[in-house]
């Protein structure tokens, strides 16, 4: 019974279903393919806005040639202090970047404010030239940033000259939470580049790089194949991605997260313990005593300790395919 990550699960027969039909279909190789050529207007479609696709291995490269397309190597990346690509990317946006400098931004529940990031942008004199905001859609504390919140962010970052990026590790479970479009979460807000999380909500190896202007896409597609991520058989990426989109796919996965997240956060309170933050996506944080998280521990539950949000919690995640008994299993433990 595993809630330590929404990167244990695979994906659904619907991916590995087109997986399987561009095996079986030689075509032209690096990009030059039917399946491929399918992304730029699909994604313009979904997003109500031109835009150019770039599919990657990872959600570590898309971040690195997202920020890189709008950061020089001597600008600044300001983000949160818990933001994935400060604590989990191994310093790849500054290797992307060319050295870029991240700085980080305090607010509660892993959002940043508009004063904050005002106060640390201003602080920023010999640090390098401020470049870019950095948000996260959902955050790494499973907490949405509303459209008003992002709004005021922006409105902040345009102030200072700072282009936009915004890592979407879980967006669609962002736009579920949030009920509102693709394009309210992105270019209407202002985001330049975006990160298009997948492989977290259903895709096996595929995630991609957003732009929404030409001459971004131009200098991207040279970053990308420097990158060594010009794969030579990208219809099997492309054809991840066109499935995880098709029939909303990526929304209903993201909706069964998001529920099953809502039932174990309620399951958990109702069981007695504290949460550290709202249940807002597919991320639970419970305040778990040491004796308690070992019994789990010991019945099979497996999660991780997150002392980011406090000594005493834990991160419990859920996924497009958590069994339910596997909740129920847990949040009975929990009583127990």
């Amino acid at each position: 019974m595993n809630f330590r990550s929404d990167n244990i699960l695979g994906c659904p027969p619907a991916i590995l279903d087109a997986i399987a039909r561009v095996n079986d279909t030689p075509t032209h190789p690096y990009g030059h393919d039917p399946m491929t050529a399918r992304l730029n207007p699909l994604f313009s479609e979904i997003f109500e806005h031109e835009a150019f696709v770039f599919p990657v291995s990872s959600g570590t490269a898309a971040n690195g040639l997202s920020l890189a397309v709008v950061t020089p190597p001597w600008g600044v990346v300001f983000c949160h202090r818990l933001a994935h690509i400060v604590r989990d990317e191994w310093c790849s946006p500054e290797f992307f970047t060319g050295g870029a400098r991240l700085l980080t931004v305090e607010g509660p529940a892993a959002k940043i404010t508009p004063d904050q990031l005002d106060a640390q942008v201003r602080l920023t004199t010999h640090a390098g030239k401020p470049s870019t905001l950095s948000v996260t859609e959902a955050t790494e504390a499973g907490t949405v940033y509303t459209r008003e919140e992002l709004h005021a962010l922006v409105e902040v970052a345009r102030q200072h000259r700072l282009h936009v990026q915004m890592d979407g590790a879980r967006l669609a479970n962002a736009l579920v939470a949030l009920g509102c479009s693709p394009a309210d979460l992105s270019w209407r807000l202002g985001v330049d580049a975006l990160s298009f999380g997948a492989t977290k909500n259903g895709t096996l190896t595929a995630e991609a790089v957003v732009v929404f202007r030409k001459e971004l896409a131009d200098e991207l597609a040279h970053r990308r194949k420097r990158a060594g991520q010009v794969s030579s058989k990208m219809r099997f990426f492309s054809a991840q991605l066109d499935a995880y989109l098709t029939d909303d796919l990526w929304l209903t996965n993201a909706r069964a997260a998001n529920d099953s997240a809502r039932r174990l956060g309620e399951g958990l309170r109702a069981a007695g313990l504290q949460l550290a933050a709202p249940v807002e996506a597919n991320l639970v944080f419970p305040r778990v005593p040491l004796p308690l998280r070992d019994r789990l521990r010991a019945q099979g539950f497996e999660f991780l300790d997150w002392p980011a949000l406090g000594d005493d919690v834990v991160r419990l995640v859920c996924g497009f395919a958590t069994p339910e008994a596997h909740v129920d299993a847990l949040v009975a433990a929990c009583r127990g």
